[in-house]
Formats: C-alpha cells, sequence, structure tokens
C-alpha cells in the first residue's frame, strides 16, 4: 500500500519530484506520438511500451512505470480531446527538440519501430510511418 501512494504521489507532482523530469516528459510524448496514431492502445501496444520502458530506464523501476503513466495520460488527453490533440502534440516535440537540442538524441528509431509493429490497418501503418519520417527528420536536423 505505501508503495501504491508513494507512487501515486510522486505521479502527481512528477515536476517537483522527479529529477530530469523534462526527459521523461519528452520521451513520452515520443511514444504518444506512436501510440495514438491509431487512436487505441491494444495489448501489443501495452506490452511493448513496457518493454521500451524497461529497456530505457533499465532497472530503475519507478522511473519505467512513470513513463508508462505518462503516456497514458497524454493518450488520455488525445482521445478526450482535454486540452491536447495529435496535431498540438507534434507541434510540442518539434518546439521542445529545437529548444532543448540533446532530446534528439532521445528519438531512438529502433525502440519506436517496436511499436510499429503493433499495427495492422494500412492506414494506421503509413500514418505511423510518417510520424517516424518526421521523428528522424527532427534526429537529423537537431544531432551534431
Amino acid at each position: 500500500m505505501f508503495k501504491k501512494l508513494r507512487h501515486s504521489i510522486i505521479k502527481m507532482f512528477r515536476e517537483l519530484l522527479v529529477h530530469h523530469h523534462s526527459s521523461l516528459e519528452y520521451r513520452a510524448k515520443l511514444l504518444t506520438l506512436m501510440i495514438s496514431a491509431n487512436g487505441k492502445i491494444c495489448e501489443c501496444e501495452k506490452q511493448k511500451l513496457k518493454e521500451i520502458a524497461s529497456s530505457i530506464y533499465g532497472e530503475d523501476h519507478d522511473r519505467a512505470a512513470l513513463l508508462i503513466d505518462a503516456v497514458h495520460e497524454y493518450h488520455h488527453k488525445i482521445i478526450t480531446n482535454n486540452g491536447l490533440d495529435f496535431e498540438h502534440l507534434i507541434q510540442l516535440v518539434e518546439r521542445e527538440t529545437k529548444a532543448i537540442k540533446r532530446f534528439a538524441n532521445k528519438i531512438d528509431m529502433p525502440l519506436l519501430m517496436q511499436l510499429h509493429e503493433c499495427i495492422d490497418d494500412d492506414d494506421d501503418i503509413l500514418f505511423q510511418k510518417r510520424i517516424l519520417e518526421f521523428l528522424q527528420s527532427l534526429k537529423d536536423e537537431y544531432t551534431a
């Protein structure tokens, strides 16, 4: 119970309590772009998201859980049109990448491609490919 309470408090105040929260938020936005492309989070994407979070943060399970929670929060905001839509999220990613050049190094194409494996619909596949191309162009432009 203490762990759940601690996790909830950190989740609510992650901007204040989490070291390098902006990096975590940026990664969450990248992952949300891929997951929200088809409008829902399928079981395959949930599993891949857990694997990706674990590969990014290794043994830091709390930080991996915060990343997953942040992705779900951003996705929920997009789906419910609660102050964020897909186009705005794309603009945020672009703006943050331009402002903080080192964020471009966090665009890990092989990890993002793992989420691409979960899509079956041809239109969604094409849309995700366009997102990947956009992210690759950001990475190319802002990495030294």
